[in-house]
């Protein structure tokens, strides 16, 4: 399990670390910089290969270091989905199979740099950053709603069968019921920023990401569970600068 994942997380960042290499050739004539903002504060919207439609959240903030370089401390909140998840529907939609939710809270610290400046209002700003710290996973329940009777249980596949599944629980439902284990992440990523004023700031930020923890989490009990997750990503996002 464990050589497989390293080798998934292989693949999936080999891209981003040429993207990293031809961009520091391409750029590295606009090394030592000057820039005109010593912090900024963004949040964002996650898409990633372990998630759903929209994968998580996440607010960060940079302090400047020097001419081009600045120190980055973040959050993130992030819903790891089992990648055997299918949504079924009868009265409403659920999982099958689906025993736990896994809830990852990040915390996060680098250090990013900038590859090249824009011209005033116009063009695109590229930096390079890495990232990473502990993890907090927060495995909670997955209720469905069962059987004639219409009771809300957790799905446990020795006792529920498919046609007797009405759909899942309620939003947040058995959250009180929720374990904890713990981890750490560690990322790569390049920043797109497309902001057209000084004081704001709104882009792009492709990367890949490496999470592990402690013991497997087992989100789907009839699948192959794990403890380390690797993942591909995007995350849009907007904030400002002083």
């Amino acid at each position: 399990m464990i050589d497989k994942s390293i080798n998934k997380i292989s693949k999936i960042t080999l891209a981003i670390a040429v993207c990293i290499m031809l961009s520091q050739s391409a750029f590295s004539q606009f090394s030592e910089q000057q820039i005109d903002y010593t912090k900024e504060i963004t949040w964002g919207l996650n898409k990633n290969t372990n998630g759903g439609l929209i994968g998580g959240i996440i607010l960060k903030m940079g302090v400047s270091r020097g001419n081009d370089v600045f120190q980055t401390y973040a959050i993130e909140l992030s819903n790891v989905k089992h990648p055997k998840e299918l949504s079924y529907r009868q009265a409403s939609s659920f999982v099958w199979g689906k025993q736990n939710f896994l809830y990852s809270i990040r915390g996060q610290y680098g250090r990013e740099k900038l590859l090249f400046k824009k011209a005033p209002q116009q063009g695109v700003q590229i930096s390079m950053g890495a990232a990473g710290g502990p993890s907090i996973g927060i495995i909670a329940p997955y209720y469905i709603q069962y059987g004639e009777q219409n009771t809300y249980e957790q799905f446990d596949p020795e006792k529920h069968a498919f046609s007797k599944i009405l759909g899942s629980g309620r939003l947040f439902q058995g959250l009180g019921e929720s374990k904890l284990t713990v981890g750490g992440n560690f990322k790569g990523y390049l920043n797109f920023e497309f902001g057209a004023f000084k004081n704001n700031v709104a882009g792009l930020e492709i990367g890949a990401m490496l999470e592990a923890y402690a013991k497997e989490v087992v989100i789907m009990p009839t699948q192959d569970n794990r403890a380390i997750f690797p993942s591909a990503y995007f995350t849009l996002f907007w904030g400002t600068r002083k």
